[in-house]
């Protein structure tokens, strides 16, 4: 098993550095999911220390995606999604220049949705993404994890 598959369970992987960046993964381990109460100032409570964060988060069963972008102690934007409340959680900053041409995390929370017509709805959830999306944003701000070989990326695995 690589460490990303351990990952999964329980623990986090760190992978060597990829040209620039250092990826860490975890399934259940990270100190805060971006629904959490304290996530924004723990994202950039890391960027202080280790410069600019990136933080991806996808869980199909819920519907749970996240991305957030920090630098130097500055969240610049946070965004998480959980579609099985169908609730934005978390909207901090403007949609990044990426996140508009993708389509996905451009509205934030709506306070009151009981008055909306069907059109409103639908035009509301096709801002709201899945999986791959999380991935789109990766790739345009950095890098798609999903497409890293851990077969051949080595690092580092612990709980």
């Amino acid at each position: 098993m690589t460490g990303v598959d351990l990952a999964y369970s329980e623990g986090v992987y760190v992978a060597s550095p990829i040209p620039g960046w250092t990826i860490a993964h975890s399934r259940l381990d990270l100190p805060l999911s971006a629904y959490d109460q304290g996530f924004v100032e723990w994202l950039g409570d890391l960027s202080r220390s280790l410069g600019e964060v990136q933080f991806f988060a996808s869980e199909r069963t819920v519907e749970y995606h996240a991305w957030a972008l920090a630098r130097e102690g500055e969240v610049l934007r946070a965004y998480c999604y959980v579609g099985e409340q169908g609730e934005i959680p978390l909207f901090v900053g403007d949609a990044t220049a990426d996140e508009v041409r993708i389509g996905k995390g451009v509205l934030g929370p709506i306070p009151d949705s009981a008055d909306w017509s069907d059109e409103d709805a639908d035009a509301w959830f096709a801002t709201t993404p899945a999986e791959g999306d999380v991935m789109q944003v990766a790739a345009a701000w950095s890098l798609d994890p999903s497409t890293l070989d851990d077969e051949t990326v080595t690092g580092l695995y612990g709980v």
